[in-house]
């Protein structure tokens, strides 16, 4: 079986696939035309998917596409429907990213929380100057309340690390109560609503879904503190990010740190860029060795299973199998 990836990955991945004796073709470059893509996808039977998100004409242009394991836990933008209407297995890589990306999210919360791309770029430009006791101070993080929208992997994670470092008080908003994070944590669930008018910081971690865009607008960031803190390591459609900088712009809210944007990459003129309480990540949060390497082995996992007559173990869509 030949098994395309049409961008580079962790080797540990690629050894796992070969060892299991399926043909890896791995694209020369990371920037394919449609034309080379097209050239790879039609000889190969099945594609890890790196960036690359498989839409309904993705799977009636190749036919001979059986698998798709995803170089990614978020599958939005995968035709998940029709895949399983053709029967064809998705995978994903839930569980090793979690610390990383948590990570992002807790150092965006710190670094917008002290005005840090405000004093990086003022060192930088020579602008240090001289003392001034009042200048564009920041806040402490001790004993606030964090939000969190979606309480799964990550978002847990995420309320850990605020909850040890700075005793913050943990409230979130899921479709479902969390249990365990109300024993550990002592987080307490909240209406949407709720959350959005008591957290000093809120922090996405939810599953997006086209319902979900635009959620955070013009309405919701004026019922937020002006003192709140925003940060999105989830999707970018989330966000509207001209009512985020009118909010941001206007004191509606106090800082914004942003992994993700709508859309990616973000343009180089986007307003948000030129404010110094706003901090935008390229969507790092699962840049880490430990982290890409584990996706790279998860999503071999994904296809050495479906070669060998098995279910994946991160299977995405069950309902191939009647399940």
């Amino acid at each position: 079986m030949k098994i395309f990836i049409n961008k580079r990955i962790a080797q540990k991945g690629i050894t796992l696939l070969e060892e299991a004796g399926l043909d890896v073709i791995i694209a020369p470059k990371n920037e394919l035309s449609r034309y080379e893509l097209d050239g790879y996808l039609k000889n190969c039977d099945a594609l890890l998917a790196v960036s690359l998100a498989p839409d309904k004409s993705f799977f009636s242009s190749y036919p001979n596409i059986k698998a798709v394991a995803l170089h990614s836990v978020g599958f939005n933008n995968v035709d998940i429907k029709e895949a399983t209407r053709k029967k064809i297995p998705i995978g994903n890589t839930p569980g090793v990213l979690t610390k990383a990306t948590s990570d992002i999210a807790f150092l965006l919360m710190q670094f917008v929380a002290r005005w840090g791309s405000y004093y990086f770029l003022k060192v930088k430009d020579g602008r240090w100057g001289s003392f001034d006791p009042l200048e564009n101070l920041g806040q402490e993080l001790y004993g606030k309340t964090i939000g969190i929208l979606g309480l799964g992997r990550i978002g847990f994670e995420m309320a850990r690390k605020c909850k040890d470092a700075f005793g913050m008080n943990v409230i979130y908003h899921n479709r479902h109560q969390n249990v365990e994070a109300g024993q550990k944590l002592g987080a307490r669930y909240v209406s949407f609503e709720t959350l959005v008018k008591e957290s000093d910081v809120i922090s996405i971690h939810a599953s997006y879904s086209e319902e979900d865009a635009g959620l955070f607008n013009v309405d919701i960031f004026s019922q937020m503190k002006p003192t709140a803190i925003l940060i999105n390591t989830a999707r970018g459609g989330f966000i509207r990010e001209d009512d985020l900088y009118e909010a941001l712009v206007n004191g509606k809210i106090w800082a914004a740190g942003l992994d993700v944007t709508h859309p990616e990459p973000m343009c180089v003129h986007n307003p948000l860029l030129r404010l110094p309480n706003v901090c935008v990540f390229p969507h790092i949060g699962s840049a880490t060795i430990e982290a890409r390497e584990g996706m790279s082995v998860c999503a071999a996992e994904n296809l050495i299973a479906w070669s060998q007559g098995k279910q994946m173990p991160h299977l995405i869509n069950p309902e191939i199998y009647g399940k």
